[in-house]
């Protein structure tokens, strides 16, 4: 029954789901990037991109002007709004950086000195933080954490906070200075350009696109053209041990570039080359070669063997044929590496912090961003996810500009 017409096969359906899989699978994590490139880093920090469209949660430190403050017995009163002039919604709040949402709005939340007693009878104060009723007294444990004795207490420090932001500070000491106040309110969704525009406009950014540019062009072209006769050589000439070289090519596939970094680097430098351009240009040549030579090789094999034949009974030699005749019709072969091979420079970290030098005025925009944006722990992922999307509009280019080719160049050799 599969294979009446006009009904796909279960195979058939399989793969769309297959592919439709691994669509979703790319798709997801790009929005995510897309989305997070446009929000600020605290509200990143607090929900994930699929909630980036309902309001945060986020705790803020405030510092109200000491203005108005009274005397209220032994203690100092401070009243006010956390918002100033402007409105807003606290939902929680508290009076340290390690809980800012100890308390909930209507309560008031504390610093008490507990008065206790030593074993050998000297009274001893211990902080200890409550919360309590706004219009209450706190709760005092009977015992500290040591298990002595509590005789009593007084407020240290205490605030009070209702819903519209307004508080009331109480402190034993005169306030000299703005207190510090913690509260947990509900922010709108916010969008910008700001981690974009820190992006483009960082101290050296274009010298650092330059400094990419010059590295993947070269390194672009140079294994196309040392590959492109390679794969001439090992599809089209008999020569001794060709079979052993093809071998060998394949067996670099599957060879870790990162085991060649060192010895390379050390043999660049005894050379003379040392941390430089030529040196990473050298560096990705060598890296790219084995795919290369492969992928060419196989298309250059899967050419019209008559019109080769044809053109050396006309006397044509192995390099006319190979510019006049097999370079031209293994375009899409040349292209297909062309594309990848841009993509893995463009993006290179590892190689090009080995073997550029380490100043500023070296630097690509990987390293830019990596070294000098992001910073050693890289936890700015609104930065990380718009320069991700700046690092790919070039390789976007040249995909689309030569896509046409890369299917093409990617099956060369698999049907006869």
């Amino acid at each position: 029954m599969d294979n009446i017409a006009g009904q796909k096969s279960s195979l058939s359906i399989v793969t769309n789901l297959c592919v439709l899989f691994l669509v979703v699978l790319w798709l997801v994590p790009t929005v995510g990037l897309l989305v997070s490139s446009f929000r600020d880093r605290e509200q990143i920090s607090e929900t994930g991109w699929w909630k980036a469209m309902f309001p945060v949660e986020q705790a803020f430190r405030v510092q109200p002007e000491a203005d108005g403050v009274r005397q209220d017995g032994d203690l100092y009163v401070l009243e006010g709004n956390v918002f100033g002039t402007g409105s807003g919604s606290v939902a929680a709040f508290g009076i340290t950086s390690r809980d800012p949402g100890a308390a909930e709005t209507g309560q008031t939340y504390g610093r008490l000195k507990l008065e206790v007693r030593d074993s050998d009878g000297e009274l001893d104060t211990e902080n200890y933080e409550t919360a309590w009723p706004a219009d209450g007294a706190p709760e005092v444990p009977e015992t500290d954490e040591d298990g002595r004795a509590v005789e009593g207490y007084s407020i240290d420090r205490a605030l009070t906070m209702a819903p519209n932001g307004d508080f009331t500070w109480v402190q034993e000491g005169e306030i000299r200075r703005p207190p510090t106040l913690y509260v947990v309110a509900k922010q709108p969704p916010e969008f910008g350009l700001q981690n974009y525009e820190l992006i483009l406009y960082s101290n050296n950014m274009d010298r650092a696109f330059i400094n990419t540019m010059t590295v993947t062009i070269p390194a672009t072209i140079i294994p196309i053209l040392i590959a492109a006769f390679a794969a001439y050589a090992l599809a089209w000439m008999d020569f001794t041990g060709r079979q052993f070289l093809i071998a060998m090519v394949v067996g670099l596939l599957v060879v870790p570039l990162q085991l060649a970094l060192v010895p390379l680097l050390t043999l660049h430098n005894e050379v003379g080359i040392g941390q430089s351009f030529l040196g990473i240009w050298l560096a990705h040549t060598g890296f790219g070669l084995p795919l290369a030579i492969y992928l060419l090789r196989n298309y250059m094999v899967g050419l019209p063997r008559d019109i080769i034949e044809s053109a050396k009974v006309d006397g044509a030699t192995d390099f006319q044929v190979f510019t006049k005749i097999v370079l031209p019709l293994s375009f899409p072969a040349l292209a297909s590496f062309a594309i990848f091979q841009f993509l893995w420079t463009w993006n290179d970290l590892l190689v090009a912090k080995v073997f550029l030098p380490s100043n500023s005025e070296s630097w690509v925009m990987t390293v830019k961003i990596a070294d000098d944006l992001l910073g050693s722990r890289g936890g700015d992922w609104g930065i990380l996810a718009a320069a991700a999307f700046v690092s790919i509009a070039v390789p976007l280019l040249v995909f689309f500009a030569m896509q046409k080719y890369l299917v093409r160049g990617l099956l060369a050799g698999s049907v006869k």
